[in-house]
């Protein structure tokens, strides 16, 4: 339990951050799945264009530090890509 004011303070910011960052990283996984289910659906059109919106999300996040750059990159290029197997065949 905190003993001062300041770590009081500290642990009631950490709660709330912690809500806030646990939103944001579930709706990259919404945004990701969402990518994934119109690929299944084979439908293109769709695809491209929540692949658009899924990869501002991933961006957004990363900016925020909720994931780290690389990850956020390495997400990014393997939805593109699929999205792009999924047109080509």
């Amino acid at each position: 339990m905190a003993n001062t004011s300041q770590a009081r303070k500290r642990a009631r910011q950490s709660v709330e951050r912690n809500k806030h960052n646990s939103s944001l990283r579930s709706m990259l996984r919404t945004a990701i799945k969402r990518v994934n289910q119109s690929i299944e659906s084979k439908d293109k059109s769709t695809s491209e264009n929540i692949l658009r919106k899924a990869t501002s999300i991933i961006d957004r996040i990363a900016d925020k530090g909720i994931i780290h750059k690389n990850k956020a990159a390495r997400h990014k290029s393997r939805l593109a890509t699929s999205v792009k197997n999924m047109l080509l065949s």
